[in-house]
């Protein structure tokens, strides 16, 4: 007895093309929200990830990842702005559960809650949302070490009391022993627009030479149809 064994594929040249079109958009998809990510605080850019059996599933084969380098860091002088020089995220309370961000723009409402631009609670490294213990007339007497201890000016006491420290994770939620954090300042996107533009042309050479063979393939599909109704 004889068994043989194999993988054997063979799949017309119309879908084939189709699905390598629809893998190239996806993936200028992702450059074009890079690019519109650009002046965003907090961004972070996605880079695809094409597997070596895309070809035969297509975009089931496309996946992403989150580039995790620091962007870039400006000054704004608003105190409760506040960004970290290193790897990490702050964690956000919201409805949907505990959120991870590297957009630091924070808030106090009149209960003296540390929020984010949605109203939504800062956590300490305790998973509790962050309270200042006494409401500060101005948001300077509000001081952010490089470790993410929060401090407030007690103008009763002249004393700094201490609020808590930012839950400040990595992206498997293990604790950032050294943030750098800096208070003051903003952390834009990642996002390099010229390396994003030149990723723009392989992509964009992929899709016109898949459009050419699907063009090709369609036409002589098409003389097929014809002579076939001419014969008949």
């Amino acid at each position: 007895m004889q068994i043989n064994g194999g993988v054997r594929f063979c799949e017309p040249g119309m879908r084939a093309s189709i699905r390598a079109m629809h893998v190239q958009s996806e993936i200028l998809g992702m450059i074009n929200e890079n690019v519109a990510g650009f002046d965003k605080v907090g961004f972070q850019r996605r880079e695809p990830i094409v597997s070596s059996m895309t070809e035969y599933i297509g975009v089931h084969g496309l996946s992403a990842t989150v580039d995790d380098q620091v962007g870039r860091i400006m000054n704004s002088r608003n105190p409760l702005d506040i960004t970290m020089a290193n790897k990490g995220y702050f964690q956000i309370q919201t409805p949907q559960g505990v959120q991870l961000t590297r957009d630091g723009r924070f808030k106090l409402d009149k209960n003296g809650n540390l929020l984010n631009l949605e109203d939504n609670p800062v956590l300490s490294d305790a998973g509790m949302p962050i309270k200042l213990p006494v409401v500060p007339d101005n948001p300077t007497q509000v001081v952010v070490n490089t470790k993410g201890k929060i401090s407030v000016f007690d103008k009763n006491t002249n004393q700094l009391l201490t609020a808590g420290n930012l839950g400040i994770v990595d992206a498997n939620g293990m604790a950032v022993l050294n943030p750098d954090v800096k208070q003051g300042y903003n952390e834009y996107s990642n996002v390099s627009i010229q390396n994003e533009f030149m990723a723009v042309k392989p992509v964009v050479r992929n899709f016109e030479a898949n459009r050419q063979i699907f063009l090709i393939e369609s036409t002589n599909l098409q003389k097929v149809i014809s002579q076939l109704g001419s014969v008949s």
